[in-house]
């Protein structure tokens, strides 16, 4: 498993479109991947989840990913978050 701690910048957080944006991404990569807030923790594959677990601006959440390609579907997701998802 691998994992690293990133901010989400978006201004309204993970609201719908980031959120689908992200789950679509997921959904491609070959490994789990879930984002731990503290205790919490969230399937990213899931666009429901993502947007029930109510990650805000500012929030720094810890994306793990767990699988045959977990380091290169770390890396796309964090670029993809970092980038701002499409916003």
């Amino acid at each position: 498993m691998v994992s690293e701690k990133i901010v989400i910048k978006n201004e309204s957080g993970l609201h719908a479109r980031p959120a689908g944006i992200l789950a679509q991404a997921a959904m491609k990569c070959n490994s789990d991947v879930w984002i731990m807030l503290g205790e919490k923790k969230v399937q990213v594959k899931s666009i429901l989840n993502l947007m029930a677990a109510g990650i805000k601006c500012g929030t720094e959440i810890e994306l793990q990913c767990e699988g045959e390609s977990e380091a290169e579907d770390l890396q796309t997701l964090k670029d993809l978050i970092e980038s701002g998802l499409g916003e």
